[in-house]
């Protein structure tokens, strides 16, 4: 981390949102943190909705367009790294709007603090996680309970990191998550027990203040 001193952030917590609606805000958010507001932490849930990135493998999609409506899940092709992945209810989606050249410039750095932060988080819930090496993301043993992917404008991140908490873990077997062959797993899963979206959400924004070093702003 090259940063030597707190950095002004504000949260932003927009509940159950539609994709696209969170997306203009993202846009919204870069646009002002490039002329001079404060950074921030968007944190909401999804309908369920396919994502797909630059680098998707349609063939990665099990349910064709058809199956998808009828399931009500929507599809958007969006402007981050990475393949095929789902967001549902039950699944915390943060999308942090920061000022890289805060960081280092440095997007392999950025990618490591946000896994960090979801390593972090589930550490406070006394569960273990780790990285896999050349895999983006945080894994509990084989499986993988946390995802991330990014753009990044002029120095500015978009999307962000999805932590899985008390989502339906079978909707998953619609795609091949992030382009792998790999079963995904959850807070309440581990757990064996319904886990506070709210505590989750309190505790994700004490591990980002701390691993990235921010102070809370006013929007």
């Amino acid at each position: 981390m090259i940063i030597q001193e707190k950095t002004a952030c504000c949260v932003k917590d927009l509940g159950l949102m539609d994709y696209e609606q969170v997306y203009v805000q993202q846009k919204q958010y870069v646009d002002r943190l490039l002329n001079g507001s404060v950074q921030a932490l968007l944190l909401c849930e999804h309908p369920a909705v396919l994502t797909l990135g630059r680098m998707t493998n349609e063939s990665n999609i099990f349910v064709d367009e058809k199956g998808l409506m009828k399931r009500g899940i929507g599809v958007h092709h969006v402007d981050r790294g990475g393949d095929v992945t789902l967001h549902a209810p039950g699944q915390l989606v943060i999308y942090p709007i920061l000022n890289l050249a805060y960081f280092g410039r440095d997007i392999h750095n950025y990618l490591r603090q946000l896994e960090q932060v979801a390593i972090d988080l589930l550490e406070s819930f006394d569960i273990v996680a780790d990285r896999i090496f050349g895999r983006t993301g945080v894994w509990i043993g084989k499986k993988k309970i946390a995802s991330i992917g990014i753009g990044v404008r002029k120095w500015v991140s978009f999307h962000g990191l999805a932590v899985n908490v008390n989502m339906d873990l079978s909707l998953f077997s619609i795609i091949k998550p992030c382009g792998l062959d790999i079963e995904m797993t959850s807070l309440s899963e581990i757990k064996q027990e319904t886990i506070s979206m709210e505590e989750v959400k309190r505790r994700t924004i004490k591990c980002f203040f701390r691993n990235f070093y921010l102070e809370e702003a006013s929007d």
